[in-house]
């Protein structure tokens, strides 16, 4: 992993992937917010959401992906992630094209 990507914690992680998931329609509600907020707490919502904002979409993915495979995930872990995202994805119950792409591209970085 280059040594200028941020090395997050499976909960960072986490967050991080979830605020995507939320962001990709360009629709974040509050509804995906609070979603997150009960999975990861407040506080680590707030600082990872602040650096999200602050990275591009090449610099988002690079940290996911460099991020999954720094750490050893299980199935079971990666079930309860996908479940979570689909959880947000379709929180508006419209699962929009944008939420089909981010979906695809996670499943190459995932699996």
């Amino acid at each position: 992993m280059p040594s200028d990507t941020r090395k997050f914690t499976k909960v960072e992680l986490q967050t991080y992937i979830l605020i995507l998931c939320a962001n990709v329609d360009s629709e974040e509600t509050e509804e995906e917010v609070n979603f997150i907020k009960s999975k990861v707490g407040a506080e680590t919502y707030e600082r990872i959401a602040a650096e999200f904002k602050e990275d591009s979409e090449d610099e988002r993915f690079q940290k996911i992906d460099d991020n999954i495979q720094m750490h050893d995930y299980s199935h079971m872990e990666l079930s309860e992630l996908r479940k979570e995202m689909y959880e947000i994805f379709f929180s508006d119950c419209d699962f929009k094209i944008m939420e089909r792409n981010l979906n695809r591209i996670m499943d190459n970085m995932l699996y």
